[in-house]
């Protein structure tokens, strides 16, 4: 898991993973967990003395809920506002073209199929030719396109939450070894 070095107003220096953010304001000093909801861990102090084991209170919460809870998705939920077409997220079409061997144009959606730590892969799922297009076809096609995209963004939430679980587990290794 990522960490950062961040020295606080009282010149001590800390390694702090991600999704745990420092609050210093005012008279409120502590260590803010940022995953699956937030959680304030207090220094209970003004001086920055209880800083290391606040700090040690937010990782192991962080590692708990790493372990129970999905990693958080990145996946856009609904379509942009621009979007006209209606359809659901990473689904556009229908796309009607003619291909150089045809005299007939045919109609597909394209399907956006996210991947995790890679980019994207294009997914065409056809509906018909211009010939054979009904409103029968168009809507199959688009449950056919619903449901790629569906396991797509499963498979997508599976491997995040398996990446973060992985990291944990490594932070909680240099953790034990520092100690």
């Amino acid at each position: 898991m990522k960490t950062r070095d961040i020295v606080i107003f009282s010149g001590q220096q800390f390694a702090v993973p991600q999704c745990i953010q420092r609050i210093d304001h005012q008279s409120t000093h502590g260590w803010q967990l940022r995953y699956g909801g937030t959680k304030l861990f207090s220094d209970h102090s003004q001086d920055g003395s209880g800083a290391a084991a606040a700090l040690a209170l937010a990782t192991k919460e962080l590692l708990s809920r790493i372990a129970k809870l999905p990693a958080p998705s990145r996946l856009q939920r609904r379509p942009s506002g621009n979007k006209g077409s209606g359809l659901p997220v990473g689904i556009s079409g229908p796309i009607v073209r003619q291909r150089a061997s045809s005299r007939v144009r045919d109609c597909s959606f394209a399907v956006s199929l996210p991947r995790f730590g890679s980019t994207p892969h294009g997914r065409s799922v056809y509906i018909g030719t211009e010939n054979t297009y009904t409103v029968e076809k168009y809507q199959a096609a688009l449950a056919k396109a619903v449901e790629l995209r569906a396991k797509a963004e499963e498979a997508y939430q599976r491997a995040a939450t398996k990446a973060k679980r992985s990291e944990a587990k490594a932070l909680k290794a240099a953790l034990k070894a520092a100690a």
